[in-house]
């Protein structure tokens, strides 16, 4: 596996993959802090103006991530917010989370496809492998973010990560 993002799908799950060229401890500090996924989360122009998380067990990540760049026609100008709230974080190791699509106050979108996810951190040679699986409740489910664009949207995400890790390495 190289440095690009591998992705499929298993029955109700979507699965991404990579390898990051930096230490384990840093790629999870960059999924654990705000001042660092507010650097990279998101695909290609778009911003996080927003981004609070409380990380611990219990606790909420609520993020809006908005539309900068006037070459997406449509897009340009939208924010779209999402909250997380986590279940099982190990320090460096893994991070378990519900996904929601959400509103500006951490309501819960009615009728959008919600993911339990569990983002796995392991050491390679130096580098990081991360494997994020997010667990959907039906096949209908996972056709409909894939038809949103989640796969472009993540591998564009997981790029901006990894040009993050290698600013601040």
């Amino acid at each position: 596996m190289s440095n690009t993002s591998m992705t499929r799908v298993e029955g109700t799950e979507f699965i991404i993959e990579r390898i990051f060229n930096a230490p384990r401890e840093l790629v999870f500090k960059a999924f654990s802090e705000a001042e660092h996924l507010k650097n990279w989360w998101g695909p290609r122009g778009w911003t996080v103006p927003v981004c609070h998380v409380d990380f611990r067990p219990g606790g909420v990540w609520h993020y809006c991530m908005k539309c900068e760049d006037k070459n997406q026609g449509d897009f340009y100008g939208m924010e779209s917010w999402g909250k997380g709230v986590y279940h099982e974080i190990v320090n460096g190791e893994k991070i378990v989370y519900t996904d929601y699509f959400s509103d500006a106050d951490g309501n819960e979108a009615p009728g959008a496809p919600s993911s339990t996810t569990t983002v796995i951190f392991e050491d390679v040679e130096g580098k990081t492998k991360v494997t994020s699986r997010s667990k959907y409740d039906s096949a209908e489910a996972v056709k409909a973010v894939m038809d949103m664009g989640m796969e472009e949207g993540i591998t564009q995400t997981w790029d901006r990560l990894e040009e993050h890790l290698q600013e601040i390495r």
